[in-house]
């Protein structure tokens, strides 16, 4: 059965002009969502993920760049319509949810003024219609006594409690994608569970397409239907959520899931070795190259494509190359694995 495609990003890439020179953020990155599934984006900071969403939301930096590559939503490329019909779609079709509440919110406005806003402004509402539209999603992400938290402001209100708000301003005006950039980060473990619950909730029940930018690949393994992993401005591997979690094929896929910390494990936890490259100046051949073990020496030399490891899974590893040495996943990732089925069999 075939999905219905909502976003194409083709082979974007972003540079930000800096005082020690061009900063290559992201490299040649192509990726499709569909309509009603979450992808995540997932790579170590620096790795070009919130760079690559906001430059779908269009709210770049002033001193980037858009050195290439195209945006396709509704048929149009979001990369050369003019600035304010792009101004039109952000907030409307395409919201997103930032990683701070605080700073995301107006500390001297009124909670309910900040969700109405965006309704009298873009959908042209009244104030009295904007207002019950606003009591309204306050219920929906899950805000008791909404008519008195209506006149409250921000610090009157626990992070958890701002991300909620900030869910609520980002659905006003029914968005058809909404792009989470580390929702959870600055919430305790308890507040991330129920923020994510909610973003599940509120996506089913609205048939929301969800693009879910994070660093960490444990947060999205009840979350995502796929997932794209970014190093160096560059994705270096996607899938399905079980072919990343359960047969990954990239050496810096590998390095990110051993490095999860593993309750049933008494063993030390893993830590990638090195630093992510200077993007002032990236490497000539695989950007991880350094930093991985595994590597040949055609990894110094020269970028790896895209090799097809199903029809829905990708890798660009040498490892994968027809002619390359046959390469196991690290022993403390396959026994982590074998750990996860056990016990996604146990609940079964």
């Amino acid at each position: 059965m075939s999905r219905e495609k909502i976003l194409e990003v083709k082979d974007l890439s972003v540079s930000f002009k800096t005082l020690h020179g061009t900063v290559k953020a992201v490299r040649k990155v192509s990726f499709d969502l569909y309509k009603g599934e979450t992808l995540a984006v997932v790579g170590e900071s620096g790795s070009g993920k919130s760079v690559t969403s906001r430059a779908i939301i269009g709210i770049l930096a002033g001193n980037s760049i858009h050195e290439g590559g195209s945006i396709f939503f509704e048929g149009k490329d979001l990369m050369k319509i003019p600035e304010d019909e792009f101004h039109k779609l952000h907030g409307t079709k395409i919201s997103m949810i930032f990683q701070d509440p605080m700073s995301s919110l107006n500390p001297i406005m009124k909670v309910g003024k900040q969700i109405t806003e965006a309704l009298i402004l873009k959908l042209g509402m009244s104030k009295t219609d904007a207002k019950e539209r606003a009591l309204k999603l306050m219920n929906e992400v899950g805000i008791d006594q909404a008519e008195k938290r209506y006149y409250q402001y921000p610090f009157q209100f626990s992070g958890g409690m701002r991300q909620r708000i900030v869910i609520a301003i980002a659905l006003a005006n029914d968005a058809e994608i909404l792009i989470c950039d580390e929702p959870t980060t600055a919430l305790d473990v308890t507040i991330q569970s129920q923020i994510l619950e909610l973003i599940n909730k509120i996506k089913a029940e609205r048939g929301l397409s969800v693009i879910f930018i994070t660093h960490d690949l444990g947060v999205v393994a009840n979350m995502s239907d796929r997932v794209a992993v970014m190093y160096a401005g560059k994705i270096v591997e996607y899938g399905d959520v079980d072919e990343i979690f359960y047969e990954p094929k990239h050496p810096y896929t590998w390095a990110l899931l051993s490095s999860m910390p593993d309750l049933d494990s008494k063993e030390k936890l893993f830590a990638i070795p090195g630093t992510p490259p200077d993007m002032h100046h990236p490497p000539v051949g695989d950007a991880f190259a350094q930093r991985n073990k595994y590597a040949l020496q055609i990894d110094f030399e020269q970028q790896p494509p895209m090799f097809k490891i199903t029809d829905t899974h990708y890798a660009a590893t040498w490892l994968q190359h027809e002619m390359a040495p046959k390469v196991k996943m690290p022993e403390i990732l396959s026994r982590r694995i074998d750990r996860m089925q056990k016990r996604l069999n146990d609940v079964k």
